[in-house]
């Protein structure tokens, strides 16, 4: 902890608000005030539930009356998708469920279907692309979009019904300009088909920025980061609530109470246990951002959590629009024995039916008695029970430990079918809250194939045991042992960009002869004429080279490696280049550039390269962009590798190496 902040526990910003009993909030300041909330914390005592119900009514009456076109743009055909996206996936463009690294295409039909399996399917998908990567040349946000293929990609989430929005960040100053941010936004969105907008660390957009996004794409949805005003629930058909903490008693999201059609999107990045988020947007009915590789790290969702969301969805889909237009009664009255155990509802209804969402903040698994109020037809949804009963029955009810059940009554009368909804659920609940971990392993390094040449100027690393010191700045990224946060609130500094270092211990078996300069220009181009390389993408292959003794740039892994092979080496891992950079000998060309090196990783899902170096360039003005500048030996750079060509740099080199036999 530093000045008193605790990472473990919300910040007086996240906290649930109270909303006083037994005074007018219809108007004045008080009321105002209160559409600064994130959350309408739940009373303790159930006694206070009528008169705190009221007072949710009469708050809202009033804010609408102060802000009375709230709901226009949720009228509006081309508007209304966006109250049914109610599970939203932040994904890596490079994420390998999301691409095949080997054959170099994006696999969405992939991607989809692990989140069918698991989750019970996706109703958007975020297309995460720069950060962390931006940074390490000139590149801007929008250049990163530029990528073969990812048009194709996106349609083909589009066809699967899959909603795709793509990524603006604000704080991209630092890179090279071309046109205003709203006009290459607008470009990116025509260019993909994106059907809407995350809009990184801004709570919402300028109104010009939304008349511009909405001229490329009517009915556009704009995600805000964190707490929306309330006026802009007018403009954005979403936000993402994250770090919203609720109380003890569920309690009611300010924004969607105003505007029902306003969805929202609980996430909590760190999180290993998202019960608090499911249970609150089941009650709330609302949707989850599910973020399992928060920047290239593995955050998994448990199988708990991801069954308890695959039990969620096909109820808000089929019955959106009682969640979103009908009456909605929240901490519905379930008896004493309910609430003593942990059970809490929301009551939504319509004319032709009503729904009680049951959610359990009990560590164990409940069986809850209601009993019938009308005759017709009622569904114990995740227990696959429907019957016509009589008025006065005692109907047991499930609910699983910290996850939700449903019960549906249709009215006599009702023609509403919902036969079929129950076979679309996961009844066979799976409790399990353990964390799969996941641990990045480094990809088998080959050995060179032939001497030194003659003529090459080297560096030996000897064999042995050797301690050396790493330096990193501490980024989302984490380095190499996953998250770098666990179950915490949001990463302040010092806990974030602060710089760090830690120890690895390694073992050579023979001496390595690291050459003592980089590759050159001149020739790598010689390699090219030799052998008439021709790379598998020929994206960003040497477009803009530079001359003669400069350092080869503007090629990938492959590239290097291939180079590499042909004169009989390899590229030096990250420790044998830190080691060869402490002998005497060691030269840097310039322009200084990072460089590649072997030390490639893995974790199944992000594949991750460590840089070493440095570089001449460095992206001003945000601490979100990639270290930049010249560091000494010892700094490594977590490098999540692009594919497609993306990955090739002006600022990016690579010297080879040889194993001394």
């Amino acid at each position: 902890m530093s000045g008193g902040f605790n990472p473990l526990v919300p910040r007086e910003i996240d906290l649930p608000t109270a909303l006083p009993l037994g005074v007018d909030l219809t108007s004045g300041e008080l009321a105002v005030a209160l559409e600064d909330a994130k959350i309408f914390s739940g009373p303790t005592d159930p006694a206070d539930w009528p008169a705190w119900r009221e007072q949710l009514a009469a708050w809202r009456r009033g804010a609408l009356e102060r802000h009375p076109d709230l709901g226009a743009r949720y009228e509006r055909p081309a508007a209304a998708w966006a109250s049914h996206c109610f599970t939203v996936a932040q994904v890596w463009l490079w994420d390998e469920l999301f691409f095949d690294a080997a054959a170099q295409v994006f696999t969405p039909e992939r991607f989809l279907a692990d989140a069918r399996t698991r989750l019970g399917g996706l109703d958007g998908v975020v297309l995460w692309h720069a950060y962390p990567v931006i940074g390490i040349d000139d590149r801007n946000q929008w250049d990163f979009y530029d990528v073969p293929g990812l048009r194709e990609a996106a349609q083909s989430l589009q066809a699967d019904g899959v909603a795709v929005f793509v990524d603006y960040n604000p704080w991209d100053t630092g890179t090279r300009r071309a046109g205003d941010d709203a006009s290459e936004l607008a470009g990116v969105i025509r260019t993909l088909g994106a059907d809407g907008v995350f809009l990184d660390t801004l709570r919402k957009a300028d109104p010009e920025l939304v008349a511009t996004l909405e001229a490329a794409r009517p009915g556009i949805a704009l995600e805000g980061e964190s707490k929306l005003a309330t006026e802009r629930i007018a403009d954005h058909a979403t936000s993402w609530a994250q770090w919203f903490a609720d109380s003890p008693v569920p309690g009611v999201l300010r924004a969607h109470w105003l505007e029902r059609r306003h969805l929202q999107h609980h996430v909590r990045r760190w999180n290993r246990d998202h019960s608090e988020e499911l249970v609150s947007a089941w009650l709330n009915g609302v949707g989850v951002m599910v973020w399992e590789v928060v920047f290239g790290v593995w955050v998994g969702w448990n199988a708990r959590d991801s069954s308890t969301l695959s039990r969620m969805l096909p109820v808000q889909r089929e019955l959106a629009d009682v969640l979103h237009q009908g009456e909605w009664t929240p901490l519905a009255d379930l008896g004493a024995e309910a609430a003593e155990a942990g059970i809490y509802a929301s009551l939504f209804e319509a004319e032709d039916v009503r729904l009680w969402t049951l959610a359990s903040r009990s560590n164990s698994d409940q069986v809850i008695t209601l009993t019938t109020d009308a005759p017709g037809r009622w569904l114990a949804l995740h227990e696959g029970s429907i019957a016509d009963l009589p008025a006065g029955t005692a109907l047991s009810v499930s609910v699983p430990a910290r996850s939700i059940s449903a019960v549906v009554h249709l009215p006599q009368g009702s023609d509403r079918d919902l036969t079929a909804l129950p076979t679309q659920l996961d009844r066979a609940h799976d409790g399990d809250a353990s964390f799969s971990h996941r641990r990045a392993v480094r990809t088998s390094v080959v050995p060179s194939s032939g001497p030194v040449p003659a003529g090459q100027a080297c560096v030996t690393v000897p064999p042995g045991n050797h301690v050396l010191t790493v330096a990193f700045r501490q980024r989302e990224t984490g380095m190499y042992d996953g998250a770098p946060y666990v179950e915490e609130w949001k990463p302040l500094p010092p806990r974030l960009h602060d710089r760090r270092t830690l120890e690895r211990a390694i073992t050579l078996d023979a001496p390595v002869a690291v050459a003592a300069r980089e590759v050159t220009e001149a020739e790598f181009d010689a390699f090219v004429a030799a052998t008439d390389y021709q790379p598998a993408v020929p994206h960003r292959f040497r477009v803009t080279a530079r001359e003669g003794e400069a350092p080869a740039s503007l090629i990938n892994l492959s590239d290097a490696r291939a180079y590499a092979a042909w004169v009989g080496g390899r590229l030096p891992t990250e420790d044998e280049w830190q080691l060869a950079a402490a002998q005497p000998g060691f030269e840097r060309a310039t322009p200084l550039v990072w460089n590649w090196t072997d030390s490639e990783h893995t974790d199944g899902r992000t594949r991750f390269v460590m840089l070493k170096g440095g570089s001449d360039h460095l992206s001003e003005g945000s601490d979100w962009y990639l270290d930049g500048g010249p560091h000494p030996p010892e700094v490594s750079v977590k490098f999540l590798l692009p594919g497609l060509g993306v990955e090739r740099s002006v600022n990016i080199g690579f010297r080879v190496c040889w194993d001394v036999r």
